[in-house]
């Protein structure tokens, strides 16, 4: 077992109902919703307002908690191009709001930014988005899921099944 990774993301969505996603990195890299990694000390609520500020230059009103996804693969097992196992992630994923109609600030580079139909995402999104958009949009909170690790090494535009993801079918009402 590895040592366990608190983070945070936020399912940030505009007046319309798009969500705001952010793809890092160049080429096909997957895009996932805005979040980060919980400093010392600091809660949960303080780190998505923090983080995803910083990430992407908007002020973000928190609504409520859709859930707690726990990010993992199997004991043990170490991923294609990884020396030790893969790391055991707790997720806070919120339901949040954008403050205003632009960014607060300019986004650092790296994230390229973008807003999607939570109905139309792209295809390559990672499985804890695409899980807690559709919790979500449909008007869950106190979600407890366990949500398949993958690593980005696999993001390649790929239907899931070809790149050995397995399809969630409670994902898809």
């Amino acid at each position: 077992m590895s040592a366990l990774t608190w983070a945070v993301a936020a399912v940030v969505t505009d007046d319309t109902g798009r969500v705001l996603l952010c793809q890092q990195g160049r080429g096909t890299r997957r895009y996932a919703l805005p979040g980060g990694r919980l400093r010392p000390a600091e809660g949960p609520v303080r780190a998505a307002l923090r983080d995803i500020r910083a990430e992407t230059g908007w002020d973000i009103e928190l609504i409520d908690l859709v859930g707690v996804y726990h990010l993992g693969g199997p004991s043990g097992e170490a991923a294609a191009g990884r020396a030790g196992p893969l790391p055991d992630v707790l997720v806070h994923v919120f339901r949040a709001r954008a403050a205003g109609v632009r960014p607060a600030t300019d986004p650092p580079p790296g994230c390229r930014l973008s807003w999607h139909s939570p109905d139309a995402l792209p295809a390559v999104v990672t499985p804890l988005t695409r899980a807690a958009v559709t919790d979500a949009t449909a008007d869950r909170s106190g979600v407890l899921r366990d949500v398949p690790w993958v690593p980005d090494t696999v993001a390649s535009g790929q239907p899931p099944e070809q790149r050995g993801e397995v399809a969630d079918p409670s994902l898809h009402p």
